[in-house]
């Protein structure tokens, strides 16, 4: 007797309890910044768990490029409120930052009570080499699969010339990327149709649960009363929270500073971290002095590494200004620290939720539709080509860390082609690689001495 093919069936319904635990999981392992973040949850639940079709992943994922804010956060939000509605999207994204906020407020407080430890040196030096790769690995999974025609291939390598060449800025790039879509809709929709021209029939991964055919879910149909009802919950949730942070410390304190700049700079998180971090360092550096840029680069290298998007490096920056301000005395540097933090993050990723849960409905509302989608199949193809402008970004701050004009890195470079080797031959998990890379930094840190001596040079 012939087994059912599993592929073609449905998965069981997932309970609000079983992706509670789900997105707990990916807040600990979502490494290697939005791209890494991004391909994680294609693989997860796209591929393997098959809780949403991979053409309906693409169109929430587009809109979530549109937004300011971390783009990998704001698709967790989204697949988790149009799975189990307004909670579902909350518990998505606060679960993929809570464990990030919780490692970067200890790895701040050992950085500012410890120093520079040599172990921790170690294990960053041979994970950043991992990261590179990872997001290289991430650049050609997503490209592989979205990029079906030579023409959206062309639209990928431009966008990639504009940031790498010419510096263009990324909203720039969207902008064009939807307008050129837009167009091309318009007269040669076959090439961007989802899933059309060249490589169309695309890798099935079998029936999902939110499959393209699924229809929309009540909760996430357009409501003008529940859009206003979310636009006044963000009024309260900010303007409650500011206005409390100036009853206590008044409007010029740091705390309600911070609250008033990272809301500011959330706004302007469009690209991802690295498009806004001059913002965030000519404030938190320049004017306000809450660290110095020596700290703000140490800051960028443990954002770089640990879980949770690139912008979290704001936590850390939040947990340094409140510990050097001593802004609740000289005894009690880590409740500041840690406050400060608190604060930083709730302001910069409060807008995140607000974006999707009030846009979301709009967006699944023309799944489907060519006019609104061929702008949007630009946009992915532009966004291809710079995640792989900030892979050679890490590739050479990790391989040239002194510039070109220094010594090329070929440690590191071994360190970052094994972990290439991995993710692409061997299929290696992403937290496997990154341990294993880590673990060979440590040891290159040191042995590197006892070489040194005998006359080797690393």
């Amino acid at each position: 007797m012939n087994q059912p093919d599993q592929s073609q069936m449905s998965p069981p319904p997932v309970t609000l309890g079983q992706a509670f635990w789900y997105w707990l999981k990916l807040g600990f392992i979502s490494f290697g910044g939005p791209a890494g973040q991004i391909a994680i949850m294609h693989q997860d639940l796209v591929e393997k768990k098959r809780w949403i079709s991979e053409r309906r992943y693409l169109h929430a994922l587009n809109y979530c490029m549109l937004l300011p804010g971390p783009e990998a956060q704001q698709l967790a939000i989204y697949i988790g409120w149009l799975m189990h509605r307004t909670w579902g999207g909350v518990i998505a994204g606060s679960l993929f930052v809570l464990p990030s906020l919780i490692i970067l407020i200890v790895l701040s407080w050992i950085y500012l009570a410890f120093g520079h430890l040599p172990t921790v040196a170690g294990v960053l030096y041979g994970i950043k080499p991992a990261v590179t790769a990872i997001v290289l690995f991430a650049a050609y999974r997503i490209g592989s699969r979205a990029l079906k025609n030579g023409l959206l291939w062309t639209m990928a390598g431009l966008a990639f010339v504009a940031i790498f060449v010419f510096d263009t800025p990324f909203p720039l790039i969207v902008l064009m990327a939807g307008l050129l879509g837009a167009l091309g809709g318009k007269f040669i929709p076959q090439k961007f149709a989802t899933g059309g021209g060249h490589g169309g029939a695309k890798q099935s991964y079998g029936k999902a649960l939110i499959d393209d055919d699924t229809p929309t879910p009540d909760h996430a149909k357009f409501s003008g009363k529940r859009l206003g009802k979310l636009i006044a919950v963000g009024l309260i949730l900010w303007g409650g929270a500011i206005g409390l942070l100036c009853v206590h410390y008044g409007w010029d304190g740091a705390l309600t500073q911070m609250g008033w700049f990272f809301t500011k700079a959330a706004l302007l998180t469009f690209g991802g971290a690295y498009a806004v971090l001059p913002y965030v360092y000519q404030g938190a550096v320049e004017h306000y002095h809450w660290l110095t840029a020596h700290q703000m680069i140490d800051g960028l290298a443990l954002g770089e590494t640990t879980p949770g998007p690139l912008i979290m490096v704001v936590t850390y920056v939040g947990f340094v200004a409140g510990w050097t301000k001593e802004l609740f005395g000289a005894d009690q540097l880590f409740l500041a620290g840690a406050m400060a933090a608190c604060v930083v993050t709730y302001f910069t990723f409060l807008p995140s939720f607000l974006f999707i849960l009030a846009g979301g409905p709009l967006v699944e509302s023309t799944h489907g539709n060519l006019k609104f989608t061929a702008p949007l199949t630009g946009i992915t193809a532009a966004v291809v080509g710079v995640i792989l402008n900030l892979a050679a970004f890490f590739a050479y701050h990790v391989f040239w860390p002194h510039g070109f004009q220094g010594r090329f890195d070929a440690v590191a470079a071994l360190i970052g082609l094994s972990a290439l080797l991995a993710l692409l031959r061997y299929k290696a998990g992403v937290i496997p690689v990154i341990a294993l890379c880590g673990l060979a930094g440590l040891l290159v840190t040191f042995i590197k001495p006892w070489l040194e001596q005998g006359g080797v040079l690393l």
